[in-house]
């Protein structure tokens, strides 16, 4: 979801500038301070299902994570040529599954505004399965819970964690989002995956 279908600069201003910026303001710190103090934090959830848990971060840092979430919601948005994309796999018939590691709450959140609900069959968190898109097990549950078969399924994301996943459970076909971040320079391609700039270069 996050860097392929939405822009991933609202989740890059929300975890690098807005959550640091509120954290350290309790304490007295600057943003490139609080930040410093958080990123050991960060680091060591990174590629688990905590790192994404709204919950998890809530309790740790004691700010409701989903009030900040909403207070930006303004700032969520598609990456350019994703709803053309989908529109078109939608006209051709074609069954479409949103999967995500997204928190349900931040789903929520942004599906509320967006509308994202209405390009996709369904919409899948990992948090239903207790295991994150990293995980092989993410795939044997998805396969198991929602019909997913690898051989004949396409899939685009631009974590390289969860691609290498993907192809590990026997995803046929797999393609790397560059430009998950639309004011961030494009990402190198990775050997093993076909690059593409956005949803928009598959546009049916």
């Amino acid at each position: 979801m996050d860097g392929t279908v939405l822009d991933l600069h609202f989740d890059n201003a929300f975890w690098l500038e807005a959550l640091p910026r509120r954290w350290g303001e309790a304490r007295g710190l600057d943003l490139p301070a609080a930040f410093a103090e958080l990123k050991p934090r960060f680091d060591a959830k990174r590629g688990t299902l905590d790192w994404y848990c709204i919950d998890h971060w809530s309790e740790e840092l004691g700010i409701d994570i989903a009030a900040l979430k909403r207070e930006m919601r303004d700032e969520i948005r598609y990456l350019p040529g994703a709803v053309e994309f989908l529109d078109g796999l939608r006209a051709l018939g074609k069954r479409v599954l949103l999967t995500t590691n997204a928190h349900p709450i931040s789903l929520a959140i942004k599906q509320g505004q967006t509308g994202l609900e209405r390009h996709f069959d369904e919409l899948v968190s990992s948090h239903e399965f207790g295991v994150p898109k990293e995980s092989p097990e993410f795939w044997a549950r998805l396969a198991l819970g929602h019909g997913v078969r690898p051989g004949s399924t396409v899939f685009v994301d631009d974590s390289v964690a969860v691609l290498q996943a993907a192809q590990a459970a026997g995803v046929r076909w797999i393609y790397q989002v560059l430009q998950p971040d639309s004011t961030r320079p494009a990402h190198g391609q990775v050997t093993g995956f076909t690059g593409i700039q956005s949803l928009g270069a598959l546009a049916p």
